[in-house]
């Protein structure tokens, strides 16, 4: 005798159920060949559903053993436990289990989509599948625009699409009107003649008895198996099957469908709650805008001040005695001398060089009198800080050498001393006691920390240490690195070079290279701070997703039960809820980044000192991190999803 399709031995199912576990099935034995119609009857409560959904790969026996065509099936993991009832089974079920969403030919097809058919293929199949059910011009229905016959029709159609070597019925006429009963059993009676195996589970006998076989169950246990001698559907061929399965050549495909598959039902599920979908988006949305908003705020900023440094010259080195900053001995070094000036301006890595000493005087013009900052400068000083000429000019390096009584003066001096109406060009103001005429004013120059309110006046240095101050020996050097010179490479020279005339070194340097490093580390700094804090709303969002998530899987078990009746793994079921939260956060942070640009565009009617600065960097982090938020939070839900149990997953509405 031929290995039986189906071999079942000292097979149980045992239920935990208080104090005395409940035996639904208990030591059954039974025997199914292929292309065998088999009828199991019994009263409700007799184990029947249960022996079905075994047979079917749809739950675990407790004790004993189940063989599906010689192959053991006890120890299988749940991805072949999967493949089998892809490749095997067909379910016809009662309720019908059919996606309201889906279209009649779409709910068809789901199988198809799990076992890695092409879509031409399984669209063919269907379509086939559709005409021979007499379902051709409802092919794109929903279920609901279906009658009741017509959905079971679908949901044979759907247990045909893989083939269905075995076909489990399960009360196939209960949901059914008498005539709509009488086609169905007419339908698989033809199914059986095609060689399909027929496996009817009822309490009706008139159901039965269409069938060959009859077994007979009463609480857990088969008590009467026996041959119908008249069956009212007889095998008239005994032709095999018609076989769908994939192979092993349509992994790629097969992967591609399922993937396809999962995002389409996301997207639906996106799109049939859209209200919950945008609340679980929120928290996504408001983290991604804040974090992008306060990136580019930061480079914004930082940009403002490299700027304003930039100005001033980033390749300046000061040179100012003493031994760093805060040296009280100091004051008491004057080892900083007008032929240090000239070694210096002799080097090949010096663009331009100013001494300054300065000291505080009183300005008198006429009746106005105001305190002012003098400093004594080369005429190299304006290139070195950077500062432009509005009016006039500045003074010649004969006017230095000559000690001439010239000045240069910025505009806060001019508009105190002169007024908006009167030009300074020419007139002659007292430095103290010194008269001295206005040759040059220079344009505004806003500081980097902020608007400079001081009053300041140039002067050459010679006139200062002979005329005004009266000291021979400078109170700092400046020196502006030559363009495309490494900056830290000059002030080593600096040193060395200032360190050979001195004999010691007694001086120190400060580069503003050095402080641009400082400030852009300080701002970066403050930019990750602040944007750490902006991602603490991010994880909030991926809360809210989760939880979503969680819902969302209560809502749609009978959906994943079906799946898993039709054959999809649990990676599938897991895959689809991971897509769907991916999906969420990844929209989210689109329209997030799309608000922070809303911003961005907004944000100089309210603030003209600083631009937001957006970079593809902070676009793509904001991408990354949404989706990592969407595979992280949204794992447990679709983890959880995958592991339902799909008996319990069906009972489910």
């Amino acid at each position: 005798m031929s290995t039986p399709l189906l071999e079942l031995k000292n097979l149980s199912r045992i239920y935990p159920t208080g104090d005395q576990p409940f035996r639904a099935l208990d030591s059954i034995n039974l025997k199914i060949q292929a292309g065998e119609m088999v009828a199991i009857i019994g009263p409700s409560g007799s184990g029947k559903s249960t022996l079905m959904n075994i047979l079917g790969c749809l739950d675990h026996p407790s004790e004993g053993s189940y063989l599906i065509d010689g192959q053991e099936t006890l120890a299988l993991p749940n991805e072949e436990l999967a493949r089998l009832r892809r490749n095997y089974f067909g379910f016809i079920f009662q309720r019908y289990h059919l996606l309201s969403h889906l279209e009649a030919i779409q709910n068809s097809e789901i199988p198809a989509v799990y076992a890695g058919s092409k879509k031409s293929e399984r669209r063919r199949r269907a379509l086939d599948l559709f005409n021979r059910l007499g379902l051709g011009d409802r092919t794109h229905h929903l279920p609901g625009q279906l009658s009741g016959g017509q959905q079971q029709r679908v949901s044979v159609a759907r247990a045909l699409m893989n083939g269905g070597q075995v076909i489990l019925a399960d009360e196939p006429t209960g949901a059914l009107d008498s005539k709509s009963g009488l086609e169905m059993m007419k339908l698989l009676g033809e199914l059986h003649h095609q060689g399909h195996t027929i496996i009817l589970v009822t309490h009706d006998a008139n159901i039965a008895a269409h069938a060959e076989r009859i077994i007979e169950m009463r609480d857990g246990r088969i008590v009467a198996d026996r041959e119908n001698r008249a069956p009212i559907a007889k095998t008239q061929t005994t032709e095999k099957p018609a076989s769908n399965r994939t192979t092993a050549g349509d992994t790629l495909q097969a992967l591609w469908g399922r993937s396809c598959e999962a995002f389409r039902m996301a997207g639906f599920a996106m799109a049939s709650h859209r209200m919950r979908t945008l609340l679980t988006m929120l928290g996504i949305i408001i983290g991604i805008t804040a974090v992008v908003c306060v990136v580019a705020l930061g480079q914004g900023a930082q940009q403002k001040i490299v700027n304003d440094i930039n100005s001033m010259g980033t390749n300046v080195i000061d040179i100012i005695p003493g031994k760093g900053w805060g040296d009280f001995r100091a004051s008491a070094i004057h080892t900083l001398a007008p032929g240090d000036l000239e070694a210096l301006k002799t080097q090949p890595y010096v663009d331009s060089s100013t001494p300054s000493l300065s000291s505080n005087f009183l300005l008198r013009y006429r009746n106005v009198t105001a305190s002012a900052s003098v400093t004594g400068v080369s005429e190299q000083y304006f290139r070195v800080r950077g500062l432009e000429i509005d009016q006039g000019t500045i003074f010649s390096a004969a006017e230095v050498k000559e000690l001439a009584q010239v000045v240069v003066i910025d505009p806060n001096t001019a508009a105190k001393l002169f007024g908006d109406n009167e030009s300074p060009l020419g007139k002659v103001i007292l430095l103290g006691h010194l008269p001295c005429r206005v040759i040059g004013v220079t344009e505004e120059k806003e500081s980097p920390f902020g608007n400079n309110q001081n009053l300041n006046v140039w002067i050459p240095y010679t006139a200062a240490m002979g005329r005004l101050i009266g000291q021979n020996y400078f109170s700092a050097i400046t020196v502006r690195v030559l363009d495309g010179y490494n900056n830290e490479n000059a002030e080593n020279a600096i040193i060395q070079l200032l360190t050979g005339l001195h004999g010691s070194q007694d001086f120190y340097t400060s580069s503003s290279d050095t402080i641009l490093k400082t400030i852009n580390k300080t701002t970066a700094t403050m930019t990750l701070l602040i944007a750490a804090i902006a991602v603490i709303s991010l994880v909030v969002g991926g809360i809210g997703v989760m939880n979503i998530m969680l819902v969302s899987v209560t809502e749609r078990t009978h959906e994943i039960g079906i799946r898993m009746a039709v054959g999809a793994r649990q990676s599938d079921i897991m895959q689809q809820f991971l897509i769907e939260a991916i999906l969420v956060c990844l929209l989210g942070g689109i329209i997030g980044i799309l608000m922070s640009y809303g911003v961005g565009m907004v944000f100089p009617l309210f603030v003209t000192s600083i631009k937001m600065k957006f970079s593809l960097l902070s676009i793509v982090s904001a991408f990354a991190c949404s989706t990592l938020i969407g595979v992280i939070f949204g794992f447990l839900p679709a983890k959880n999803a995958a592991r339902l149990d799909p008996v319990q997953a069906l009972a489910r509405d």
